[in-house]
């Protein structure tokens, strides 16, 4: 069991962790580009096993051609294909858009549900979009991990867990609610920019004194 000095050291290199992130990412933001919570949910599912940049090429076209959950509930999912072909798995994409949107227009009134039950009730949607929507376009605190949150704040030991479940479990317990959405960012942008998956850019890292893997990296030296 932790002393009361144990915890308040953690306390503090995990304040330091975060302000440290902060000023490294000063424009952390989401980069789905989205104009409500529909456009975020569909660019969210779309996202999986595919960029964020492909995504952001292709949904223009999608909601010209279906501004609004009603107009893809009553879509055929072999019409929306072409839209999305080069996001990757479009024949499951598109199966879960449509019956996500019919779920949208005749379970919840042509809305996107702003409740996590709710939105995880949708076909193609998980906990991480869920949490993604939540987030970005409800204003809901909530931390998505994905592969670079995974990753990155089990690199730095903000997190020490073997799956993604028990990674958000404990990053809600290190992080402040308050910085979980803004967090999630700076620990996205963080694996993206700086501590890839290959060959991190330590050198180029604000936080790498404070980071396990490094310390761990320098003493194999």
């Amino acid at each position: 069991m932790e002393t009361k000095a144990e915890k308040k050291d953690i306390n503090v290199w995990r304040r330091a962790v975060l302000d440290g992130l902060a000023e490294q990412h000063p424009d952390a933001a989401p980069e789905l580009d989205f104009t409500s919570p529909y456009e975020l949910l569909i660019a969210t599912i779309l996202s999986a096993q595919c960029t964020d940049k492909q995504v952001n090429k292709v949904t223009p076209a999608l909601f010209r051609a279906y501004p609004t959950p009603a107009d893809l509930a009553k879509a055929d999912p072999a019409e929306i294909e072409p839209y999305i072909r080069s996001c990757g798995f479009y024949h499951n994409k598109a199966a879960n858009i449509v019956s996500a949107c019919r779920d949208i227009a005749e379970r919840f009134g042509g809305e996107v549900p702003s409740t996590r039950e709710g939105l995880e009730s949708l076909a193609g949607v998980g906990r991480k979009t869920a949490s993604v929507v939540l987030s970005n376009a409800f204003g809901v605190p909530a931390i998505a991990v994905d592969t670079h949150v995974f990753r990155v704040s089990n690199r730095i030991g903000l997190a020490e867990a073997r799956n993604v479940e028990e990674t958000e479990k404990q990053l809600m317990e290190a992080i402040p609610q308050e910085e979980w959405s803004i967090a999630h960012h700076w620990l996205i942008f963080h694996g993206r920019r700086v501590c890839s998956a290959k060959k991190p850019a330590c050198a180029d890292c604000m936080i790498k004194d404070l980071c396990r893997y490094h310390k761990e990296s320098e003493g194999d030296k």
